[in-house]
């Protein structure tokens, strides 16, 4: 399957996979088949004298015993034929496989968090779990599995739950155009950050503009969005 839509919980923040799940899917006119019998959930262990931040624990609940007899983290792969990854904020779990020994130099990254910015910008959050209340159909069902959260095999299927409705809303009917409907959808209409933050890019004087694309560490959507307005 070359799609899934995959998370990780990592040690500390921007840290090393120490669970990962992931779900396939399939697009076509017909909408998303999510393949429920194929998921995949396993821990992995730290290498020795490292150990899980507290502050991370007590987001996934992740402790130590949890890890004992696990494969270290350097044992994960993804399946050889994956192409597209899916996940809300993806790039961190694309980095977090990455750590791995992983290359992802094939993969395309599709964010259901840059979608749903785009396709419903009146929502006060667009956090995996808001967006799960205000797609559901059957808010105490909804519920029972936000309990579980930041589980990683849980977030993949609210990930796929929250992809269905997207593509149903854009009418999407490939992967290949879900990527590129992603990669707009991550492109900012506003400045992000600093003195200027909140104000329009077409808005933002061409003077700070040329001062920060010449930056090499800015983020390649704000300068891809800068270039194409100015």
């Amino acid at each position: 399957m070359q799609s899934l839509v995959l998370d990780t919980e990592t040690h500390t923040l921007n840290g090393l996979p120490i669970e990962v799940a992931y779900v396939p899917v399939q697009l076509d006119g017909s909408g998303v088949q999510i393949f429920e019998d194929q998921i995949y959930d396993e821990y992995f262990s730290l290498d020795q004298g490292m150990s899980i931040h507290l502050a991370s624990m007590a987001v996934h609940h992740i402790l130590p015993n949890d890890l004992i007899g696990k494969p270290n983290y350097r044992e994960f792969r993804l399946p050889e034929e994956t192409i597209y990854m899916i996940g809300h904020n993806i790039d961190y779990d694309v980095a977090a496989v990455a750590r791995c020994g992983q290359s992802v130099k094939q993969i395309k990254p599709i964010c259901t968090l840059a979608l749903a910015r785009s396709l419903w910008p009146e929502l006060e959050s667009r956090s995996l779990s808001t967006l799960s209340y205000f797609i559901s159909d059957d808010l105490e069902a909804t519920r029972q599995q936000l309990r579980n959260a930041h589980n990683a095999k849980t977030d993949v299927l609210l990930t796929a739950a929250l992809l269905k409705r997207i593509v149903a809303e854009l009418k999407i009917t490939d992967m290949e155009q879900l990527y590129q409907q992603s990669q707009i959808a991550r492109l900012p209409q506003f400045m992000p950050f600093g003195k200027y933050k909140g104000t329009p890019l077409k808005e933002v004087p061409i003077d700070y503009v040329q001062w920060l694309l010449r930056q090499q560490d800015i983020d390649p959507y704000l300068r891809q969005a800068l270039e194409q307005v100015f």
